[in-house]
């Protein structure tokens, strides 16, 4: 409700509102990896489908799946993406609520499904998100919370709504409706592990669930077609924003806000159209050439949007504590934590999550900019 009561479009224009014109720049920069990083993941996610749907090999489904991706953004804007988002979520929930049903009956239930993962290895309970150890678990949590605060593709939606009102309401049902969806995927991944249907030792990770729903054994071929309608429905709704985001990062912050800041309202939207295409330039090598680890990746993004959500709930609710230096210093020295956090894990240095490395050195930034307020003031 902040950005539409305020009408700011991104995160850089919201901490332009708290801290001034000097928080934008760095924020921008560090958002706009964050998003292209995103952006590219998702396009990895619908190549996934896209090959288990037509067969085809990986390079073929990338370019596919940018095709169509490019055009559904370029075509048809926010206010179709929000549209079709309600076509979404029915196929969402109708085609994989099916087969995870279909699913559970099959393996004998919940009971019966935690019984056959024990015998392949599993130790606690399958269904405790903290069963495979507090760390990890902790920081998805932490960085699907923060990450989401401070999203440019959730923000974006909200102005497709007639209201500051209205787009409140639909961000507190949209969040009721994701939870049950990632509940959904969850538990038809566990039926593909306790291997019953599919070898998980010999299937690429990125098309367990997309083996899954195409394998007879487990699901009728229309049952699992839906079902795999209902996950590019999911891909697509997601897509759809975050290439938005991408474009309207490049667009208004970069663009707009420092390359040319006296473009009119034509200038922007030929030069927004045009990053359509560039994002999809940039996001089709990055999908083909780094192809693994897809949950690491995206939460590089969140990870970084997490700095974002600390620094704005601080100028929000704790004004005097968090400066312009601070917005700068957080997102410098948080974004790259990041990637010595990753660096370092691959190098054997030491372990820490990136998310922690992120939210930590925010939080450091925050204490070193008000005592730097407190000295300046003194001096």
């Amino acid at each position: 409700s902040h950005y539409r009561n305020n009408n700011v479009h991104t995160v850089s224009e919201m901490l332009v509102l708290l801290f001034g014109q000097s928080a934008k720049k760095v924020s921008a920069i560090a958002f706009l990896i964050a998003y292209i990083t995103l952006a590219y993941v998702q396009l990895q996610t619908a190549t996934s489908v896209i090959g288990a749907i037509f067969q085809t090999n990986w390079v073929t489904s990338v370019l596919i799946s940018a095709g169509v991706i490019t055009l559904y953004t370029y075509i048809g804007g926010m206010h179709a993406i929000a549209i079709t988002a309600i076509i979404h979520t029915a196929m969402m929930f109708g085609g994989l609520g099916i087969a995870m049903v279909a699913g559970l009956i099959k393996v004998g239930g919940f009971d019966q499904l935690q019984i056959l993962l024990e015998a392949k290895g599993a130790t606690g309970s399958i269904y405790n998100p903290f069963s495979a150890g507090l760390d990890g678990a902790f920081s998805l949590l932490l960085g699907g919370i923060l990450g989401g605060m401070a999203a440019q593709a959730s923000i974006q939606p909200i102005f497709a709504a007639r209201n500051a009102n209205v787009a409140k309401k639909a961000s507190l049902l949209s969040a009721m409706f994701i939870a049950p969806f990632g509940i959904m995927t969850a538990i038809l991944g566990l039926i593909a592990a306790t291997g019953l249907y599919l070898d998980p030792a010999t299937t690429d990770p990125k098309m367990v669930l997309t083996t899954l729903l195409t394998t007879p054994e487990f699901i009728h071929p229309i049952l699992g077609g839906l079902a795999l309608s209902g996950i590019l429905a999911a891909i697509l709704s997601t897509v759809g924003p975050v290439n938005f985001a991408v474009v309207t990062i490049a667009t208004k912050d970069i663009y707009h806000g420092f390359i040319n800041p006296q473009a009119d309202e034509k200038q922007v939207l030929k030069m927004a159209r045009r990053f359509v295409i560039i994002v999809s330039l940039i996001t089709i090598p990055l999908a083909y050439y780094f192809n693994t680890g897809i949950l690491d990746a995206a939460y590089i993004s969140y990870a970084i949007r997490a700095i974002g959500a600390i620094v704005i709930v601080g100028g929000i609710y704790m004004r005097g504590y968090i400066t312009p230096f601070t917005v700068k210093l957080a997102f410098v020295g948080g974004t790259a934590a990041v990637f010595l956090c990753l660096i370092a894990d691959k190098f054997g240095w030491f372990h820490m999550d990136k998310t922690y490395g992120a939210v930590i050195f925010a939080l450091i930034a925050v204490v070193i900019g008000f005592i730097k307020k407190k000295i300046d003031k003194k001096a």
